[in-house]
């Protein structure tokens, strides 16, 4: 596959003339599936985002049915690479890692985002500040409300506490909640353990410490995984109030089967950091959620293929078999 030519985008108000810096800021990975209804608002809202630091767009297709090439002809400083098959989001990540050019910082998007102006900036300036080895924002909704992104490291006991609880008793323990609900954890700058995945700024030299992203996990704990590993190898994840992006949601699309995805990599997450015995555990944990939510036909779905081999086969990039999953020090 040959390497698409990324443009430069620079930012409003940066300096002009400036001697050219060899390395760049960030480079902006957004990966696109059937994403181009959703791709121009962000796109708009990258030069403003940006306050002034250089950056590369590249946006990643994992061969959509739609005009994303269309969207992306049309936007000066952003290039399509085009992925050939769908890589799944850790895999066309990885396609990018490959090919884009050295930079200081890498931002990882969804494309039903828009940026508020400053945010990319932001971020960089907290991980600066902060050494972190990733940067994670302030999400709202698409009604402009908070979302709750942070989360806590996934356990046996804190899925039961979500199959049980749910959004009852939000001021329940932090070891019976995998959900942050607490308003006053989202109004400070703190480390965090792992957060929604919409956008994650990593920093470059992070990538070589702990390389490509596990495509194993085709989608849905791809992100509890990579941020994971920047903890294991000593780096921060930090959440930074003052830099806020609005997530619309399902810009992948909504079905059964990724409702069923998102249960079964759950399952796959236990078994590649805790082994077999959490891994059984947590399955046993997911039929209990997915059966006290029968009404739902995401949950039924989960329900059948966490019992059968088959019905997991037939999953988006999913494998049959619960040991396709590395070790827990393997990486990728």
């Amino acid at each position: 596959m040959s390497r698409t030519v990324v443009h430069t985008v620079q930012a409003r108000g940066a300096a002009e003339g400036s001697a050219p810096d060899p390395r760049l800021d960030c480079v902006l990975v957004v990966v696109t599936y059937r994403s181009a209804s959703d791709l121009p608002g962000l796109l708009d809202s990258v030069p403003g985002a940006l306050g002034g630091l250089r950056a590369e767009v590249l946006v990643v297709d994992n061969a959509s049915d739609d005009d994303v090439a269309g969207v992306v002809a049309g936007r000066p400083g952003a290039h399509l690479l085009r992925a050939g098959a769908n890589l799944g989001y850790a895999g066309a990540i990885n396609l990018a890692l490959d090919r884009m050019p050295p930079a200081r910082w890498v931002a990882v998007l969804n494309p039903d985002l828009t940026l508020a102006p400053g945010s990319l900036a932001t971020l960089v300036a907290c991980g600066e500040r902060t050494g972190a080895g990733a940067v994670v924002p302030a999400l709202l909704d698409g009604e402009g409300h908070r979302s709750a992104s942070l989360r806590r490291e996934p356990t046996v006991r804190r899925a039961l506490g979500e199959a049980l609880l749910g959004d009852l008793l939000p001021s329940r323990p932090d070891w019976a909640a995998e959900l942050v609900r607490d308003p006053v954890d989202y109004a400070s700058e703190h480390p965090v353990e792992w957060a929604t995945g919409a956008v994650v700024l990593i920093r470059g030299e992070a990538l070589s410490r702990v390389g490509h992203w596990d495509p194993r996990f085709f989608l849905y704990s791809e992100e509890t995984d990579y941020l994971r590993r920047l903890r294991e190898v000593g780096l921060a994840v930090w959440f930074t109030p003052a830099a806020v992006a609005r997530h619309r949601g399902g810009g992948s699309g909504q079905s059964p089967d990724l409702v069923a995805l998102l249960v079964v990599n759950r399952v796959r997450y236990a078994l590649k950091w805790h082994g077999r015995p959490a891994a059984a555990a947590m399955a046993g944990v997911s039929l209990l959620h997915c059966v006290l939510r029968l009404g739902d036909p995401g949950h039924r779905r989960a329900l059948r293929a966490l019992l059968s081999p088959r019905s997991r086969d037939r999953l988006p990039g999913a494998s049959r078999s619960w040991s396709s999953a590395p070790g827990a020090r393997s990486g990728t």
